[in-house]
This record gives C-alpha cells, structure tokens and sequence, in this order.
C-alpha cells in the first residue's frame, strides 16, 4: 500500500496536471481565433484591393467589351499587377467564367480545382461586403507540398464590383491558413518540455515538504510508542516546531497522557489502598479464626474471637459495597432512580439517627432550620449522602463540639448544610478530600479508632453529581468544616418565568 506522503504528492500533481491542461487549450483556442481573425483581416484587406484594381480597369483602358458576349478581358499588364498577390486569387465575370486566376490556383489538381471552383460559385458575396468561408485542400497542391504541408485549409473572401461596361465581377482571394495556425516552436518548447519541468519540480517540492511533515509524524509517533506502560506516563512529547497543526496535536497528546498519568496513579493508588485496607481485617480475622480453632482456648475466648471475626466480615462486606458502588458509578452502570422526594421528612431522619450517633460521640446536633422541599432523585442514595456527611462530622468532632444540620430553599435549587466545630482540614490536605482511600495522616492519627476507609466523600460527590447537583466543601484547620449539598429544584417548583 502507497504511503500517505506518496497518495499525497501524486494527488498534488493531478491537480496540477487539472488545472494546467485547461488553461494551456484555452489558450490554444484563444490564439487560434486570433490568428483567424488575422487572417480574415488580412484576406478581406487582398480582396478589398483587388476589388478597387478592377473597378479602375475600365478608366487606364485595360479593357476590352466584346460586340456582343460583353466579356472582360484582363491585360497582360493587369495580370502583371495581380501576380503580385501571393495569395489564391480567381476573378470571374458575371457568368461564372474565370478571368483570372493565380499561380496558386492554376497548380491545384483536377478534384481541388472542382471543388476550389465550387466554392467560388456558391460563396455569397453582397455589395460592398465581403463574406468568407473555408475550404480544405488535400496536399496536391505544389506549394503546400513544397512546405511540406500534407493538407490545407483556405480561408476564402468573396467581393463583387459593379461596372456599366463590364457588369458584375466577382473577386475571390484564398488565404492558407495551417502554415499560420500551426503552434511555434517556442509553444511546442514550452508545452512539452517547460511545463513539465515546472510541474515536475513542483511535485518533487510538494513530495519534499510532505517527506518532512511525515519525519515529524514519524518522530511523534516514535514518542508515543515509547510510552508503553504506566511507569513512562510521566513522560511528554516535545515539539519545537511552529506549525499550529502539530502544535495543537502534541498538547493534545501530552493532555491526554497527563491524564491517563493521573489515572494510573488513581489505580495504583485506589490498588494499594484497598489492598491495604483489606490486609488488616483479613489478618485479625485469621488471627480471630486461629484462636477459636485452638482446643486449648476457653469457651468465652473463643466466642469473643468469633464475634470479632464477625465484626471484621462487615466491615469488609461494607468496604466491597462501597467499591462495587463506585465501579459501577465509573461504568455509568448504576441507575438512579428518579421519583418525589420530600426532603423535609429525610431529613428529619437523618437527624434522629444523627441525635444517636451524636449522644454516644459526647457530640451536640441540631437542626437549625428546615423547608418543605420535593425533589427528584433516589431517596435511599440522598438518604446515604446526607448520613454519610453527617456521620462524617460526628466522627471528626471532639467530645462537647457541635454539628449543625440545615435544609434551604434557593431560587433555583436546594441545600442541604452539615457545619461541624471538628478538626477541620489542612490546607495541603483539602485538594484530596474526595480522593478514593483518602484520608489525611493528623486525621488518621488523631481518630485511628473510627478510622473509615476513606470512601465516604467519593461516593457522596458522586451521588450528588448523579443528581445534577454538586458537593462543596470549605474549612480551616482546628476551625471545623462545612459541606453543601445542591441540587436542583424541579421546574414546577421553580418561580414564574425561571428554568430549571
């Protein structure tokens, strides 16, 4: 198969080839009607002085009127005068007789003679007007032989000149034309050898620049298949060439490698967490197993152990929920289903279970303020959104600290506001929060024995984000944090005049 630089250049040169042939016959044709026009011109301006000749014959007595046939008879000297003409020339009475023909005409053979003299009987000819035509000769004639013209073609001219003693006289001259309309050798120079020159090299240049367009396709191409693997992610192509196209095309490149250099850290990073996060329950629980196995472990020891091994498998059963949650959520193959919700009962609750969670924490909560609200959504995963904020609060706030719930309406949408008086967030670590397995080390540190598995906050943006509506969240550290829930309002709730 041709390469592209290949199909490119001969494409360039077809098109060259399209737009050249055109132009070189519409200039063939133009200089052909010129010619013609010259030539008429000139075979008109002989048949015009012709014409004048033998309208004077009559006055220098150079003619003589039979008694009773009337017919002219043209003098040696006349003849003279006429043989000056180069061209065919024929004169004839008013009966079609010839009076005068040239050297040119007397040399024709027999079939063009016939069909020479046909011509001049049927050409029309009018008063003071000159009509042509054109007659093809087939290379009898000497002259044209001579030139080695195998054919020619005649451009006739009639004219009629009227007199009282001589009638009418009608003067035909016949000008060749091949000879004339025949390309110049300089034409022929540049067709055929000047012209392909200039699309020869103009292909070769085109062939040239592609070769150095496909070099930089190449060397990108090369750059790319050295990134191989996730490990060589961290490498970017590198272009120093101006030309927009490539420049576009390379840092689309390099953004979509950066890209996939932060999805294969998010891998490697998501691999390891969960590994990580799986390795202690599965090490207490084999630890839990062994001891309950062993026939020299008391009764009650073994049932302490079992009921450890048990709280383990939870945790994981709930870690593996919340993965599968997310998996699917990446797939788009989690469905949200979408019915009224009044959010003034969920809530309401949120916040009973939140009064529990609180009274076992030493943490106070309140529900400041509340609105009638129906939304769209899945009310068991704004359920879960809502109690995954809260939970989070309680649990990173200090006994005797105080976490507020608050339900809004807005023009165009709801809130729904978990503000805690906890820890708070570094400002180094609040990029992160809603990182898969993220969780800050002073907050790992200082709460190791409700340490979660850092899934919370992605599944809550996600859920949010499922329902067209975003998770924000500020906070300083030792200051507590606050997080906003938005979504949007349904368009028969919105006011006059408002979309939704």
């Amino acid at each position: 198969m041709l390469s592209t630089r290949v199909r490119l250049t001969a494409m360039f040169m077809g098109g060259l080839l399209l737009i050249t042939g055109p132009i070189v016959v519409a200039l063939l044709a133009a200089r052909k009607t010129n010619v013609y026009r010259d030539i008429g011109q000139h075979t008109r301006t002989q048949a015009e002085l012709v014409a004048r000749i033998v309208a004077q014959l009559d006055d220098g007595g150079q003619v003589i009127v039979g008694p009773t046939t009337a017919t002219v008879v043209v003098t040696t000297r006349i003849r003279d005068l006429l043989r000056g003409f180069p061209d065919y020339l024929v004169i004839t009475d008013r009966l079609g007789q010839p009076l005068y023909q040239s050297p040119g005409v007397s040399q024709l053979s027999r079939q063009d003679s016939a069909r020479f003299r046909e011509q001049v009987l049927t050409l029309p000819s009018g008063d003071d007007n000159s009509r042509a035509a054109l007659l093809d000769l087939y290379g009898s004639d000497t002259i044209a032989a001579a030139r080695g013209i195998a054919s020619e073609r005649l451009l006739l001219v009639a004219r009629e000149v009227k007199g009282a003693a001589r009638g009418t006289t009608k003067v035909v001259v016949g000008t060749p034309t091949l000879a004339a309309t025949a390309l110049p050798s300089e034409y022929i120079f540049v067709i055929a050898v000047v012209l392909p020159i200039i699309i020869g090299a103009a292909t070769w240049g085109a062939y040239a620049i592609l070769g150095r367009e496909a070099r930089q396709v190449a060397r990108i191409t090369d750059e790319v298949s050295a990134i191989t693997d996730g490990r060589s992610l961290h490498t970017r192509l590198h272009w120093e060439d101006t030309s927009p196209e490539f420049t576009k095309l390379v840092s689309t490149l390099n953004d979509m490698i950066g890209r996939l250099e932060t999805s294969f850290l998010a891998l490697r990073r998501f691999t390891a967490d969960a590994s990580h996060e799986l390795k202690t329950p599965l090490m207490v629980l084999r630890a839990d197993v062994e001891r309950a196995m062993n026939e020299r472990t008391p009764q009650t020891e073994k049932l302490v152990a079992l009921e450890e091994a048990l709280q383990e498998i939870t945790r994981m059963s709930d870690l593996v929920e919340s993965l599968l949650t997310l998996a699917r959520a990446d797939e788009g193959r989690f469905d949200i289903d979408r019915e009224p919700v009044a959010l003034k009962p969920l809530v309401q609750e949120v916040y009973e279970t939140a009064l529990i969670l609180g009274e076992a924490a030493g943490v106070n909560v309140t529900l400041p303020f509340t609105d009638e609200i129906t939304v769209y959504g899945d009310r068991p995963r704004l359920r879960q959104l809502f109690l995954n904020l809260v939970t989070n609060a309680i649990k990173y706030t200090p006994k005797g600290g105080r976490v507020d719930i608050g339900l809004g309406r807005h023009p165009d949408n709801v809130t729904f506001a978990v503000r805690d008086t906890g820890i708070g967030i570094a400002a180094a670590d609040f990029p992160h929060i809603f990182d898969r397995f993220w969780r800050a080390d002073r907050v790992r540190s200082r709460t190791s024995e409700r340490g979660g598995f850092g899934l919370g906050l992605a599944i809550s943006q996600w859920i949010a984000q499922a329902h067209g509506g975003t998770l924000t969240a500020s906070s300083r550290l030792g200051r507590g944090s606050l997080f906003t829930v938005t979504l949007p309002l349904p368009a028969e709730n919105l006011p006059a005049g408002e979309d939704a």
